[in-house]
């Protein structure tokens, strides 16, 4: 893995979080859309990692152009491996806050400082972003079925009470961050996520966000007969404990 240096912007200006809040973004072949993703996440974010999952575009040739961490991956090894180098590699950094946030352009990096408040007023160590509890613009009838399925499924097999189970937007203070260690490296991490939060005792909340929907990202996204082969991936491993 290879790293660029970090450019920190100056801290203490309003609306933005403060530099040991650190924004893990994972990445794969994303270069046509990386840029603006970050340019906004800039405005919000001082201290930003983007991890390159083996992309085979110039993904990271395009993030190297702005002032963010950049950690790469050799081969293409899924958003939960992404994602856990980041976590780590943040932690490794002092970080006080670990987030998470897609590169696909769905999430709004203004959720961040809603999430950020709850956590400073100690309220929570994990704070969740959901869609159903704010807005889902542009979400297809289909998807949005299958999202509120997920939350049905992900009650049952974890007994954790959730209205929005699959959203890559979140953030964890560093107690919540070193209890998350993900070994599931495809989709099914958010599920893993999700049991890990639940088995550490330590209290999450959700709070609204908005996700954007384009034809774009609905084509690069995971499709729906994929969600539901994972969803009998996990029940069968659940059952097999």
């Amino acid at each position: 893995m290879a790293e660029s240096p970090l450019a920190l912007h100056e801290p203490g200006q309003p609306g933005r979080l403060p530099a040991d809040c650190w924004v893990v973004v994972p990445a794969y072949n994303e270069a046509s859309r990386i840029g603006p993703v970050l340019e906004d996440l800039l405005q919000v974010a001082q201290s930003v990692v983007v991890v390159d999952d083996g992309s085979r575009d110039n993904t990271a040739e395009v993030v190297a152009q702005y002032p963010v961490w950049l950690l790469r991956h050799v081969v293409n090894l899924g958003q939960g491996a992404a994602l856990q180098t980041g976590i780590t590699f943040a932690l490794r950094k002092g970080a006080s806050y670990v987030a998470t946030f897609d590169a696909d352009g769905q999430h709004v990096p203004r959720d961040f400082l809603t999430m950020y408040r709850v956590l400073a007023a100690g309220q929570a160590d994990y704070v969740l972003g959901s869609r159903f509890l704010g807005r889902a613009e542009g979400i297809p009838l289909t998807r949005k079925l299958l999202l509120k399925a997920a939350v049905v499924f992900t009650w049952i097999v974890s007994g954790i009470r959730v209205t929005d189970t699959h959203n890559g937007i979140r953030m964890m203070t560093r107690r919540g961050a070193e209890r998350i260690n993900i070994t599931l490296n495809r989709m099914e991490h958010a599920s893993e996520i999700l049991d890990q939060i639940a088995a550490s005792g330590l209290k999450f909340v959700e709070v609204p966000v908005t996700i954007r929907y384009s034809l774009e990202s609905l084509a690069k996204g995971q499709r729906s007969t994929a969600a539901v082969r994972m969803a009998l991936k996990l029940f069968a491993e659940r059952l097999s404990r």
